[in-house]
């Protein structure tokens, strides 16, 4: 053993340690790592950075803005509305619809994206069916992780090893050589998370609630009216081709909450952005009395109400509390003054002032310092508040915006974007990275996702991770670290056959994925099973493919993967209970693995 290769282990252990203590952060040990390297003179500074160039690092980076725009479209939220009308009052239906559910949509972006959006879902259900979130959540996070072993996309683990094969000459997997393996696990899956939820115990009906105000809430302080009118664009009328801005309801105070308008095979509502123009048969949803003498003058008719508009479109339209300070310009002007709307895009319904909210009309009210305000328009409106002026402070909005879909019109595109991404990547077409900064593309050309959110999207620690840990593969691979490795393990098991490698790898992969982040530890085992296969006479693909599946099953610990300590907290788990679970059903994937996988990829092809 040279001292290179000491200095090298040296490094790995402190980073293991480090990534189990959990500080720093793990992309911040990340970064040391790459900056010892040079340092230390194992490798040199564009072998260190070579990482950031890996085209698997811009796959995964394009992958969070393509889950994105799946969220902001509605498409997520969409498939919760359905497992809640789907499962109906039956728990052994939800918890197979929840998981085959988030599992689905785990294949094809970030499982960790998946798992934070059907949180709020999972408990909204569990209250209505009364029965203990602890029941779903360890199913939920279990789906997630399985998630990973659908497609070759599915998790970072995944490319990685993927990736590996090609740094060794190798093909690489295809799009769906993983599926078949995760079907049967995910069967697996679901039968042992209907019979282990029993176990995990928790009060029926036990709820975390929220301190946060929903719309029910805010909406009863300020004594808001809740319906909405519904009005026709009748032909000859003034507001053909007009902007929004452009529409003046007079004194009314009225403003357009939506639009419906048929798109392709049926009519649509959609909240308006500021360009947006009214065209003759659109019905406009107003604040408005269907008496207004406003209505003749504009050419509209009155066609019925809309209950609930706010409840019905919550993913789009939205509302928060703003604050007057003492130090603010809008002190003592009149509320019907403010012109939010052409400024901020949003409308006041309501207001509140030494405590109380006024029983007739306020537009003509003079603010005082510490007045408050309700006020309604699209969720990018009101997110902007937060910092738009000091005019005013925004407070925290209300419960619903967790659920919000800014660009819900947007979604048979978002759609589209995915399933061109997924027909590049199996046909190989293209590159994968190529097909999916494609699809990243298109969503922000079809208006699904801005640049703003996009960045935002975009999980970093997670990219500085993959690439502060690969110069760890290189440098364990230049200073012999791989082959001794190599040796060992084929020397205390390579007498056993290839199966029983298969379960030495799988074992050892899910032990140190107890410690480091499941992206960490693919980096590190996917050149000893690829080399361990050289070393046997045998075919790379099952080591390679166990690895994956090793990566994915970190079941065992809520620090095994960043799902798990999502659902840590709203699932009123402690350590002990992902033990508990978590490591009986390692153990039967582990036996899946090595049985299953050289049936579908043999050793000698």
């Amino acid at each position: 053993m040279t001292p290179d290769l000491l200095l090298v282990l040296a490094l790995l252990v402190a980073v293991v340690v480090l990534f189990g203590i959990g500080r720093p952060r793990l992309d911040v040990v990340a970064l040391l790592a790459i900056v010892a390297f040079p340092l230390t003179g194992v490798l040199s500074v564009p072998e260190t950075l070579a990482g950031f160039a890996d085209p698997n690092v811009i796959l995964i980076a394009a992958l969070f803005v393509v889950g994105e725009g799946l969220s902001r479209t509605g498409v997520t939220y969409r498939l919760g509305d359905w497992l809640a009308a789907k499962s109906g009052s039956s728990r052994t239906r939800l918890i197979v619809l929840l998981m085959v559910t988030v599992a689905g949509l785990g294949a094809v972006m970030s499982s960790t994206g998946v798992v934070a959006i059907f949180i709020p879902v999972v408990m909204s259900l569990a209250s209505r069916l009364g029965m203990s979130p602890r029941r779903l959540m360890m199913p939920l996070s279990m789906a997630a992780l399985i998630s990973g072993m659908l497609t070759l996309i599915a998790t970072a683990p995944n490319l990685v090893v993927d990736a590996e094969l090609a740094r060794q000459g190798a093909d690489g997997f295809g799009f769906f050589s993983v599926t078949p393996f995760g079907l049967v696990i995910l069967a697996l899956g679901i039968g042992y998370a209907l019979f282990a939820q029993r176990f995990l115990g928790g009060v029926e009906a036990d709820e975390t609630g929220s301190a946060r105000d929903s719309f029910d809430d805010l909406f009863a302080r300020y004594g808001v009216d809740r319906r909405a009118g519904r009005y026709r664009v009748e032909p000859g009328s003034p507001l053909i081709g007009a902007t929004i801005p452009a529409v003046d309801f007079g004194t009314t105070g009225a403003f357009i909450l939506g639009i419906e308008r048929k798109r392709f095979w049926r009519r649509t509502t959609f909240l308006i952005a500021p360009d947006t123009s009214v065209r003759r048969g659109d019905t406009l949803i107003l604040d408005l009395a269907p008496d207004a003498p406003t209505l003749g003058r504009l050419g509209l008719d009155y066609v019925g109400t809309s209950d609930r508009v706010f409840d019905d479109h919550a993913r789009q339209l939205g509302v928060v509390e703003i604050v007057v300070p003492p130090d603010s310009p809008l002190v003592g002007r009149a509320v019907g003054d403010l012109r939010l709307r052409p400024t901020h895009d949003v409308t006041v319904l309501g207001m509140r002032q030494g405590g109380r909210a006024p029983e007739s009309d306020f537009a003509d009210r003079r603010l005082r310092a510490g007045a408050a305000l309700l006020v309604a328009g699209d969720w990018e409106a009101i997110r902007r508040l937060g910092d738009a002026t000091r005019d005013f402070v925004a407070l925290a909005p209300p419960s619903e915006s967790d659920e919000s879909a800014p660009a819900a019109a947007r979604a048979p595109f978002a759609l589209l974007s995915l399933a061109l991404m997924i027909v590049l990547m199996v046909t190989g077409v293209v590159p994968n990275v190529i097909a999916a900064l494609i699809a990243a593309l298109l969503m922000g050309a079809f208006r699904a996702i801005d640049m703003a959110s996009a960045y935002r999207a975009i999980h970093w620690p997670t990219l500085l991770l993959i690439a502060g840990m690969l110069p760890f593969a290189e440098a364990l691979k230049a200073t012999g670290g791989i082959d001794l490795a190599v040796g060992g393990l084929t020397a205390a098991f390579g007498g056993a056959g290839p199966y029983a490698m298969l379960a030495v790898l799988f074992a050892a992969t899910a032990i140190i994925g107890l410690f480091v982040s499941n992206t960490a530890t693919a980096v590190l085992m996917a050149p000893v099973a690829i080399a361990a296969a050289g070393a046997m006479g045998v075919s790379p693909y099952p080591f390679a493919m166990t690895v994956m599946l090793a990566a994915s099953a970190a079941f065992v610990t809520p620090v095994s993967s960043p799902v798990n300590m999502l659902v840590m907290e709203p699932g009123r788990y402690r350590f002990g209970d992902f033990v508990r679970i978590g490591a009986p059903f390692t153990v039967i994937v582990l036996m899946v693995s090595v049985l299953l996988v050289p049936v579908l990829l043999p050793f000698h092809p």
